[in-house]
C-alpha cells in the first residue's frame, strides 16, 4: 500500500535564470582573464578560475535540469532526478581543485610578489561584482528548490565575495602601493571556497549514499508513527531523497485490527507524514503478526538514541 504523491518545480524559469547567468558569467570570466594577465594580478585570475567553476555549475545545473524532466521508464522506474546530484557532486570536486590551486599560487608570490596595475585590477573587479549581484537575484529562487540549483547559486554568491575582496585588494594597492595585499586576498578567496564547497559535497554524497535526508531525524518520525493509536510496531523504517527535496519512506507497520482496520491505519499514517514531516511519497506494508528480533526478514528495529549531555 502506498500514498499518492506530487512535486511541482518552476524547471521553465530557472532553466532561464541559468542560461542569462550563463552568457553573463562566461563574458565576465574572458575579460577577467585578460585583465588579470595585463594587470599582472593573481587575485584577479584566481576569480576567473572560480568563474570557470561558476559556468561549470552553471551548465551541470542545466544538463541536470535537462535530463531530469525526463519521465520513468522501465529501466529508471525514479526517474532521472538523481543526473543533477551526480552533476553536484562533480562541481563541487572541481571547486576543491580550484581552490587548493588558488592557496598554491598565493604561496609562490609571497616570496616573490609582482607588480600590480591596480587600475585596471579595480575596474574589471567592479564589472565582476555588477555581474555577480544580478546572477545572484536570478538564481536566488531556484536555489530553494533544487540541489543543483543551489550550488550554482553559491558559486555566484561566493564569486560576490571574491569581487568584493579584489575591489579591495586594489584600493589597497592603488593607495599605498603594498602589493602583498594580492596574494593575501587570494590566499582569503581559497579559504572561503573551502568550507562551502565541503558542506555543498557532503549534502550530494548523503542523497547518493541514500542517507537520511538533513532536517529530518528517523527516530522522531518513529516515535510519530509509533503512537498512532493502533499501532503496535515499527520496523524496517527507510527514509532517503531521490534528488532534491523528493523524500522517499518505506515502512513495515505491526497494528491491532481490533482497533484500526489495513485503510484506517494506512490512512493515518500517512496524513501524520504528510502534515508533520512533509513527506509525501511512501510505501507502507500493514502487518497482522509481530516480526520477531533476529528474523532476516524483520528488516530494521530502532533502538532510542542516547541522551546527550
Amino acid at each position: 500500500m502506498s500514498t499518492g504523491h506530487h512535486h511541482t518545480y518552476n524547471t521553465t524559469s530557472n532553466e532561464k535564470a541559468l542560461w542569462f547567468t550563463l552568457g553573463l558569467t562566461i563574458t565576465v570570466m574572458m575579460a577577467e582573464i585578460i585583465g588579470g594577465y595585463l594587470t599582472n594580478s593573481l587575485a584577479l585570475l584566481s576569480d576567473a578560475a572560480h568563474m570557470f567553476t561558476d559556468i561549470a555549475a552553471l551548465l551541470l545545473s542545466l544538463i541536470g535540469i535537462h535530463i531530469g524532466k525526463r519521465p520513468a521508464d522501465h529501466k529508471r522506474t525514479f526517474g532521472y532526478y538523481r543526473f543533477e546530484i551526480l552533476f553536484t557532486t562533480f562541481n563541487a570536486s572541481i571547486l576543491f581543485i580550484v581552490a587548493f590551486f588558488i592557496l598554491y599560487e598565493a604561496c609562490q608570490r609571497f616570496f616573490a610578489p609582482p607588480e600590480v596595475h591596480s587600475s585596471g585590477m579595480l575596474m574589471i573587479a567592479l564589472i565582476g561584482l555588477l555581474a555577480n549581484i544580478i546572477g545572484m537575484r536570478l538564481l536566488h529562487a531556484g536555489s530553494k528548490e533544487h540541489l543543483g540549483m543551489e550550488g550554482a547559486y553559491l558559486e555566484v554568491w561566493s564569486d560576490m565575495i571574491s569581487s568584493l575582496g579584489v575591489i579591495i585588494a586594489a584600493l589597497i594597492i592603488k593607495f599605498t602601493g603594498w602589493w602583498l595585499a594580492d596574494p593575501i586576498l587570494a590566499v582569503l578567496i581559497g579559504i572561503w571556497i573551502l568550507p562551502r564547497t565541503w558542506i555543498l559535497l557532503k549534502r550530494s554524497i548523503n542523497i547518493l549514499l541514500e542517507g537520511v535526508p538533513e532536517g529530518i531525524e528517523l527516530h522522531d518520525i518513529h516515535e510519530a508513527i509509533i503512537k498512532v493509536p493502533g499501532v503496535k510496531n515499527v520496523h524496517d523504517l527507510h527514509i532517503w531523497t531521490i534528488g532534491s527535496n523528493q523524500v522517499s519512506l518505506t515502512a513495515h507497520l505491526l497494528i491491532d485490527s481490533e482497533i484500526h482496520t489495513s485503510q484506517q491505519a494506512l490512512e493515518s499514517i500517512t496524513k501524520l507524514l504528510d502534515e508533520q514531516f512533509h513527506i509525501t511519497h511512501s510505501t507502507i506494508q500493514i502487518e497482522l503478526i509481530n516480526c520477531q528480533p533476529g528474523d532476516p526478514n524483520c528488516g530494521l528495529h530502532l533502538k532510542p538514541p542516547a541522551h546527550k549531555h
